[in-house]
C-alpha cells in the first residue's frame, strides 16, 4: 500500500496488508482518513496481456465498487513495478536478505504505481 499527501505531490509506502484482509482493512483506512480514490494495480504480461492474476483483481474491484461506490478506485499498469522496486532497494543499500522481504518489495512497487499514476495525470 502506497499513500500520497493532500496535495498529491509526493507518494510514500503506507503498510503492507494481505490480500485477504485487504478489503476489510481499506474499508478502515477510509473511516479514519479522507481518500478520495483508491489506484490498484493492474496486472499484465510483458506484452500488454492479461496475466492470470487480473481475474482475482476484478473480482476485488467488482466488490469494491459495489459495497462503496463513493470511492472510485482505478486501475493502473504494473508491469515491471517489481522489477523497478528491487532497483531502487539495490541503489538504497540494502542487503540481499532485505531486498527478499516481499512486503518491503509490494510496499516499494505500490508507491512506484501511485508515482506513476499521479505523473500521468498532470499532464
Amino acid at each position: 500500500m502506497a499513500v500520497t499527501d493532500p496535495l498529491q505531490i509526493i507518494a510514500g509506502g503506507l503498510a503492507t496488508v494481505a490480500t485477504s484482509e485487504l478489503f476489510e482493512w481499506l474499508q478502515s483506512y477510509i473511516a479514519k482518513e479522507d481518500v478520495e480514490r483508491i489506484v490498484i494495480g493492474e496486472p499484465r504480461q510483458p506484452n500488454g496481456e492479461p496475466s492470470e492474476n487480473l481475474a482475482r483483481v476484478q473480482q476485488f474491484v467488482n466488490r469494491w465498487r459495489k459495497v462503496v461506490p463513493s470511492i472510485p478506485i482505478e486501475y493502473y499498469d504494473e508491469r515491471f513495478t517489481s522489477v523497478l522496486a528491487h532497483q531502487v532497494m539495490i541503489d538504497g543499500g540494502l542487503h540481499k536478505k532485505a531486498r527478499q522481504n516481499k512486503g518491503l518489495v509490494d510496499e516499494i512497487s505500490a508507491t512506484i504505481i501511485l508515482e506513476d499514476y499521479m505523473r500521468s495525470r498532470k499532464f
